[in-house]
Parts: structure tokens; C-alpha cells; sequence
């Protein structure tokens, strides 16, 4: 370390514990969202052992070459007297054009408009679509990319089309905050319904304002205010009941309080202040992309920061490319995009992920550095790492990097609900409290595992299990899923986690899935089912459940397994064989088997 560079000064506490001094102002260092702990020593000036020493004080194991997140980061840099800020890329970019400016402008507001099925979600991107869309053409316009821009008195608003509340919420759990307003659609002949409480909790989890259309109010039987009354008990006030919910009644079908409801979208916006600086090099995030048969890679971008121009050189995740031509909404070739527009970029070597984000670069060389640096990064790092356990929760809460425990509870029916959110969230203290941030009846979905995802938190099955693809999701990103069947044993371990007392557990983990063909009677007392194994494997002894339309109906072991006449001691996915469960007759064809066993969780 240099002679010139000023020591942080820190102090030692009664448990021996180093801490900044009150007295000192804290110093500014720059990380990029995950580092290496060789990096994070460089960056403070300080031996990579005593970094490592300080890890392990608050819980973390880690040795020189190993990967951890920003907010792992941040709190050591705490520890050593510094203030951490979150770069948006690993290395700096293009510095001579960051150096112009810093000058923020006003930018259009970016909005997802999300809802239940049938509510209007579509009818509604139309109506404004056919009559705001920026064109000076008449008559119906073909939308060419998942993102589109209206303009209302000479202003722009940025629409996206693609994400429903899933896609909202799998984008900001890779990190991207792609929506500054969230509107919900609410048929004013139906009233508020599951999926309209889904949207509302994922648009609260992304810290978002909420402007709420209700739609079809030129039917007979409408009727907004039992939706006003049905989202305050979802804690939704509309303005005029003395809330600060912006409500809009609106028909999509026949054009009625669009421009009303663009109006006070633009109104949501100017209380936001929206600006982003424009004389830097663009950066932004991914929206979706696809791959042409005669174009090849395509990417779907909403720039966030600077102007995006062709020829720029883009890093996008774990690609790179050359703009070699871009597209607005109306499939027209555009020459610049400014920050909050939306462009379909042609160049890249592959084809991206969405919620990726991208930033422009110096030349290809500089690509390929940033990527290579982005690889050493993240090598030996983890979604994992950034997910929150039970068994975990009392060193994250003792190491300060947890206040508050995140649950997505799902229950077997809807009178489940109540009781045990209750029982939930009357536990905790002053250092940490649980958060229901969504409840709901019914198989746990992918979408639950998305939202726990990007809140950190966990999921609380109560006689609820997950249906396969949600399965496999939250083994791929490492979220905790628990069961219960017993509320007591549910509240009892949630306790037990926040006071660190949680003992040793069994979990499930699922070996394979298997889909029923058909039934066949072996004899008098005695069915098999055909099966088809989907994934994983199907193993003898195993132990199994027979879920039928997401539903667990029958829990014991496998009792045969056979194919082609031959007992045999397993059957991996692509394969057909014939199984048995035991105490089980009541096969019918599409039931799922699930085969599994039991793990101790430490």
C-alpha cells in the first residue's frame, strides 16, 4: 500500500469487534455487484487475511479466490471505516465521456401495466396504442418489439408490453429495475382476484407506485366502488377515500378515460422526478430477446442512461456486439436513443437473457476485457449466496445484513391463510420482524420462487407443495422452500430461527418426476401405473408422492418398479417402466409421481 493512502481508522469494541470511529467521516469506494475477496483487500488497502478474518466475524466463509456479493462487500468496507457504491458494470467505461457531464434531464416515465386474466390488460395497451402511439401514420399500427412509447401533451410515456407480473418480477430478481410505475387492471365487473393480488404484492415488493385503471365501466353491472372497497382491505386507499392511490375508471373497448388515466400517469411521474444523464455512455437492460432465422440475435433494449447510437460496442451480460442497426416500436430504423427508449438492437454474437444489463464500451478489445473480468467475478459465486435460509437466519441477523425475514406463505385452502399469517407476523423484536409479502391458497408456483427470489426471502408451504417447475427453479436459484402440515411446528421453527435456536431439520430433496400413462390390475387388490419418467429418476424404495392437479393426494414408498417384465433398481428420464405404491390403488392418468428422499439440513 502507498505512503499517501490514508489509513481508515478503526477501533476495537468489548467483543473485540473492529468498528469505524464515530468520529470519522466516512471514505467513498466504488465495487462493482460481486468481487473477489483479493479485490475487495485491493480496494480498502488492506491484507486480504485481514478481510477474510472480518468475514468470518460475521459468519462468512471465504478463502482469497472466492467471489461475494455487493452487500457482503458493503458491510466488511463498513467494518474498515469505508462507504460502499454499487458500480453498474465490474470496470470503469469509456472515462473521457463520463468526464463531460453528470448533468441530469428529465426522462419519460417507464410503466408495466399488470392485472388478472381478462381484466383488460391488452385491450387497454391497444386503446392507447391506436390512439397516442407516436406516428404520423392513420390506422392500425404493428407493433414490432415488446416495448412502445404515447405521447400526451408533447410527452412521452414508455410502455412494456411483455412483462406480466412473472416476467416483472424474474427481471428485477436478476437485479433490473426496468418500471418506474405499476398499473393495475381491475375489471369493475369482477372485482379484485387472485392474480390481481399477485400483481399488487409483486408491484409493493419492487417498491414501485401503484396507479390503479379500472376497466370496463360501460358495463351494466359494473361497479367501482365495491373495487375501491376490495383494495383498501388490501390496503390500496384511493385518493377520494383519502388515500394516495391514483384510481382511474376507464373502458378500453370504447376508449373512455384513456387520456384521463395517461394524464395522471404523467402527474405519478413528475412526484417521482424522473432523470437520467444523457451525455454518457448508454447503459441499460435487456427486455427480451430472440433469435432470427435471417437476422440472427436480437435484443429488445431500454436505454437508462446516456444515448445508444450505431457502431456503439455493447456488452450485454455474458455477450458482446456491434449496433450494427436499431428499431423502434414501429420497425423503423432510428439513428440515436435517448434514456427510458426502447430499441431492438441487431449485433450481438448471441442472444442474451432478459433482465441482463448492458453498457457501451470503448472498442471490441475493451469488450473483451469487460468479459473476461465480469467471468473471474462471478466464477465460484452463487445465486445461493444472495438467498436467505432459515437455518442461516441468525448469523445474517447477528452480522446486521438482515432486518427483516421475507415469507411467501402458501396454504392448502384459503381459510389457512389468516391464521397463519397472524402467527407469523406477531413474532420477531426490535432486531428483526417477519414480512408476509405475499399469501395465497394452492400449489406454490414459479412465480411464488421469482418473488422470493428477488426479495431475499423464503417460502412457507402449509400442506402446499411445489409444482415441478417451481421445483426445479428453487433448487436452480437456492430458495428455501419449508413444509408444514402442523401450524404450531410452523410458527415454532420460524421462532426458533429468529432467536437462533433452529435445530437440525429434514428437507425433501426431489430425485424425479413421472407422469402416469395408464393404469393396469395386477391382481385382485393390486394396480400399477404406466409411467413415463420426465425427469431425474424413478428409484425402487423410493419414497413418493402421487400429486393430482398440484396436489399431493398420497405420500409412502415405491413398492415395484419394472420394465419390460424385469424388476429393476431404477429408470432415468426419457423412460417408460411400471410402478407401485404402496397403500395406493387409485392411479388415474395424468397424476404426477414425485420421488424423493430426506436430508438433513444443518
Amino acid at each position: 500500500m502507498s505512503d499517501d493512502k490514508k489509513e481508515p481508522i478503526v477501533k476495537q469494541d468489548k467483543d473485540g469487534q473492529e468498528g469505524n470511529s464515530a468520529s470519522q467521516e466516512l471514505s467513498q469506494v466504488d465495487m462493482p455487484s460481486a468481487l473477489s475477496v483479493k479485490q475487495l483487500a485491493d480496494l480498502l488497502g488492506v491484507g486480504a487475511v485481514e478481510v477474510i478474518k472480518q468475514l468470518m466475524r460475521n459468519g462468512v466463509m471465504a478463502n482469497i479466490n472466492q467471489a461475494i456479493d455487493f452487500d457482503t462487500a458493503a458491510v466488511i468496507a463498513a467494518d474498515f471505516g469505508y462507504k460502499a457504491n454499487k458500480q453498474p458494470v465490474p470496470v470503469q467505461t469509456k472515462p473521457s465521456a463520463t468526464a463531460k457531464g453528470g448533468k441530469l434531464s428529465p426522462c419519460p416515465p417507464v410503466i408495466t401495466i399488470m392485472g388478472h386474466v381478462d381484466h383488460g390488460k391488452t385491450s387497454l395497451l391497444d386503446a392507447i396504442r391506436q390512439s397516442n402511439i407516436i406516428a404520423s401514420e392513420a390506422g392500425a399500427i404493428t407493433q414490432h418489439i415488446g416495448a412502445y412509447q404515447a405521447e400526451v401533451n408533447e410527452r412521452r410515456i414508455t410502455f412494456l408490453d411483455t412483462p406480466g407480473h412473472e416476467a416483472f418480477t424474474a427481471m428485477r430478481a436478476r437485479g433490473a429495475r426496468a418500471t418506474n410505475i405499476a398499473v393495475l387492471v381491475v375489471a369493475a365487473d369482477d372485482g379484485v382476484m387472485p392474480q390481481t393480488v399477485e400483481a399488487i404484492n409483486h408491484a409493493r415488493a419492487a417498491e414501485v407506485p401503484i396507479v390503479v385503471a379500472i376497466n370496463k365501466i360501460d358495463k351494466a353491472n359494473a361497479n367501482p366502488d365495491r373495487i375501491k372497497q376490495q383494495l383498501a382491505d388490501l390496503g390500496l386507499i384511493v385518493e377520494e377515500w383519502g388515500g394516495d392511490t391514483v384510481c382511474v375508471p376507464i373502458s378500453a373497448k370504447k376508449r373512455q378515460g384513456i387520456d384521463d388515466l395517461l394524464e395522471n400517469l404523467l402527474l405519478v411521474a413528475d412526484m417521482l422526478e424522473l432523470k437520467a444523464e444523457p451525455d454518457c455512455p448508454a447503459e441499460g437492460i435487456v427486455i427480451e430477446a430472440r433469435l432470427d432465422k435471417t437476422k440472427g440475435p436480437l435484443a429488445t433494449l431500454l436505454v437508462q442512461k446516456g444515448n445508444l447510437k450505431p457502431s456503439d460496442n455493447l456488452v450485454i451480460g455474458n455477450t458482446w456486439g456491434k449496433v450494427k442497426a436499431m428499431f423502434n416500436d414501429l420497425g423503423k430504423q432510428i439513428r440515436k436513443a435517448e434514456p427510458a427508449t426502447p430499441v431492438e438492437v441487431l449485433g450481438m454474437n448471441a442472444v442474451p437473457q432478459a433482465g441482463d444489463s448492458f453498457v457501451v464500451v470503448a472498442n471490441e478489445r475493451a469488450a473483451r476485457t469487460v468479459l473476461e473480468k465480469q467471468k473471474g467475478v462471478q466464477q465460484g459465486f452463487s445465486t445461493a449466496a444472495k438467498t436467505l435460509s432459515l437455518t442461516d437466519l441468525s448469523t445474517q441477523i447477528s452480522a446486521g445484513q438482515v432486518k427483516e425475514l421475507n415469507v411467501v406463505l402458501k396454504t392448502d385452502v384459503q381459510g389457512s391463510i389468516e391464521p397463519v399469517k397472524d402467527s407469523l407476523e406477531q413474532l420477531g423484536d426490535e432486531k428483526i420482524r417477519v414480512r408476509v409479502i405475499h399469501s395465497g391458497s394452492g400449489s406454490i408456483t414459479e412465480s411464488d420462487v421469482l418473488l422470493a427470489l428477488a426479495s431475499k426471502g423464503i417460502i412457507i408451504g402449509f400442506n402446499s407443495r411445489p409444482e415441478p417447475g417451481a421445483h426445479r427453479l428453487a433448487d436452480l436459484e437456492g430458495i428455501n422452500i419449508r413444509y408444514y402440515s402442523v401450524i404450531y411446528e410452523l410458527v415454532n421453527d420460524v421462532d426458533k430461527a429468529l432467536k437462533g435456536m433452529l435445530e437440525p431439520t429434514l428437507t425433501d430433496v426431489i430425485e424425479g418426476h413421472a407422469e402416469v400413462l395408464a393404469v393396469f390390475t395386477t391382481g385382485k387388490k393390486a394396480k400399477v401405473a404406466g409411467v413415463s419418467v420426465k425427469e431425474g429418476k424413478a428409484r425402487r424404495d423410493a419414497l413418493s408422492r402421487v400429486l393430482r392437479q398440484g396436489e399431493s393426494i398420497h405420500e409412502s414408498r415405491v413398492s415395484s418398479l419394472r420394465r419390460f417384465k424385469e424388476d429393476i433398481r431404477e429408470v432415468s428420464a426419457g423412460l417408460e417402466c411400471g410402478v407401485g405404491i404402496e397403500n395406493f390403488l387409485d392411479f388415474q392418468v395424468g397424476d404426477v409421481i414425485q420421488f424423493y428422499r430426506h436430508e438433513k439440513v444443518i
